[in-house]
Parts: structure tokens; sequence; C-alpha cells
């Protein structure tokens, strides 16, 4: 998965430094968080959208988006576990289709 992330921004870094920031679009110029980032990345990979998960990977550099994903995953898992009166390593195990230890 990561090393998809750095083949996709790698290919933009040289294009992306060449453009005078006046060339880029609006949008582009703005600078994104981790989060955001990381949110809508799992989102776009949730929904199978390519493009979208294509473009949140070059918000961030690919270890941000890896820490906004884990901090996602781990937000995620502890209000599951809430929600279900259930164990965090339950909860994990269960999303992962593993058996309970």
């Amino acid at each position: 998965m990561f090393d998809r992330i750095r083949r996709y921004a790698g290919r933009f870094r040289g294009t992306e430094e060449e453009k005078a920031p006046e060339s880029r679009p609006s949008r582009e110029r703005r600078t994104h968080n981790l989060f955001e980032a990381a949110a809508a990345y799992v989102a776009a990979r949730a929904e199978d959208d390519q493009d979208r998960i294509e473009e949140a990977a070059g918000w961030v550099s690919p270890e941000a988006l890896s820490f906004g994903v884990s901090e996602l995953a781990y937000r995620a898992v502890i209000t599951l576990a809430r929600e279900r009166d259930e164990s965090p390593s339950a909860v994990a195990r269960a999303l992962l289709g593993l058996p309970v230890a």
C-alpha cells in the first residue's frame, strides 16, 4: 500500500515543483491537514474510488498519511469498542476477520 503511495507522490513531485504557484488551481494551493488527508484517503478506499485515493495520497507525505491512517484506525477501534462494550483487541480482531484470541 505505501509503495503505491510513494510511487504516486513521486510522479507529481517534479511536475508540482516546476509549476508556478499561479498556474495551480486554488484547490491545490490549500495546505491539507494530515488528518484530513487520512480521512479522505480511508473514505475513498472504503468506496473504492481510485481517483480520490490518489488525490488524498498526494496531499501529505507518505509518512504523514501513514500516521494519520494509524490514528484514525486507533480512534475507530476505541469508539467501536465503547459502543459494543467489548475490548479494543476483540473489536480489532473482528474487523480484520480474525478469531478472538
